[in-house]
């Protein structure tokens, strides 16, 4: 009687499937490696010509903020605001595109997720 299901020969998985859990274990370790060194990187931006200048971590962390003196007017605080802002929304900018860049490279353009 012929047996149904599973794989031919009764021997674990073929060939096929073992090379292709060895490919996706190498992928999540690579990832994993590519994570860890995107976390320590630092991003930094400034805007208003340099008064105002934020670094973030590639944990997306605030770390360090910079304010030109002369851009603290006590009359228009919210030009120093929108300034760190667009210095913070920039430098968290610079940390998606590097992490989409390297999570690209590793999946082969494959949008992060696998064809099946």
């Amino acid at each position: 009687m012929a047996k149904r299901g599973g794989f031919p020969g009764g021997m674990g998985m073929p060939g096929n499937m073992n090379n292709l859990m060895k490919q996706a274990q190498k992928m999540q370790r690579q990832m994993e490696e590519s994570q860890k060194a995107l976390e320590e990187k630092e991003y930094t931006a400034a805007a208003g010509g340099g008064a105002v200048e934020v670094t973030v971590s590639g944990k997306k962390e605030l770390t360090k903020v910079k304010i030109d003196p002369d851009a603290v007017d006590p009359d228009d605080v919210e030009m120093l605001e929108d300034l760190i802002m667009a210095a913070v929304n920039q430098a968290l900018r610079q940390q998606e595109e590097d992490s989409a860049a390297v999570m690209s490279k590793l999946t082969g353009g494959l949008g992060g997720g696998f064809p099946f």
